[in-house]
């Protein structure tokens, strides 16, 4: 069985490429980062979400980003925007729910991790189709950060390539939704708020929030999230 490193925030699309990892016969390495975000319940919802979809291992990584904070996920006094932030096409429409650098920062972990496991595949839950814009979640950043893995490890020097596999990228989040009610996913135990609760609920409020919840009334599907 291939091993993947699988990027795993407790959020519903990280849960869903999860799902499509393993479905894919993969052996799941899961791998989520405590970096001083808000709230401490997405991590746990992470942990669940790594036990009832069979990854192998899960590790939580310690990172604390609020020593350079920048984002209202990192840094208590920039409020969370409420409302739907729609379509961010430059960098002064990015909302401060953007942290600096966090997709690169966590890709470069799971590719450190993959190449300890000597393996070659990389799962992360990025989208760009319903999303808020941020730029480290469009396809050519996941291309670019491929080609500069594949030019960086020892591991590659063999021949033996990385891919980074984003399979949500060009869905919406109808669809993903629909990708992971067909591998069985329950998201209710998923945590996609910027700003949840210590019980794990959700603020309803946000950006994501809005995003998610969307896609349930899309799909014409019932939204199993808790709300605050």
């Amino acid at each position: 069985m291939n091993k993947a490193v699988v990027l795993v925030s407790g959020g519903l699309d990280s849960a869903t490429a999860l799902g499509i990892a393993r479905e894919k016969g993969f052996e799941c390495y899961a791998l989520s980062v405590d970096y001083g975000q808000r709230h401490r319940s997405e991590l746990i919802a992470a942990q669940n979400i790594a036990r009832s979809l069979g990854a192998h291992a899960h590790q939580i990584i310690r990172l604390d980003m609020t020593v350079f904070g920048g984002s209202a996920l990192t840094d208590q006094s920039i409020a969370v925007p409420v409302g739907h932030q729609k379509e961010h096409t430059d960098t002064i429409a990015i909302p401060v729910t953007y942290v600096p650098a966090r997709n690169t920062i966590f890709l470069s972990l799971a590719l450190a991790w993959a190449e300890t496991l000597d393996c070659r595949d990389i799962f992360v839950g990025v989208n760009a189709v319903d999303y808020s814009g941020y730029p480290d979640c469009r396809p050519e950043y996941i291309q670019a950060f491929e080609n500069m893995a594949n030019l960086a490890t020892k591991a590659t020097l063999g021949g033996k390539l990385f891919t980074i596999h984003a399979p949500l990228v060009h869905l919406t989040k109808k669809e993903i939704i629909q990708t992971g009610i067909d591998l069985g996913i329950d998201y209710s135990t998923t945590i996609s708020c910027y700003q949840a609760d210590v019980k794990g609920r959700a603020c309803g409020q946000c950006d994501s929030c809005h995003i998610r919840r969307d896609g349930f009334v899309a799909l014409g599907v019932p939204d199993p999230t808790l709300y605050q």
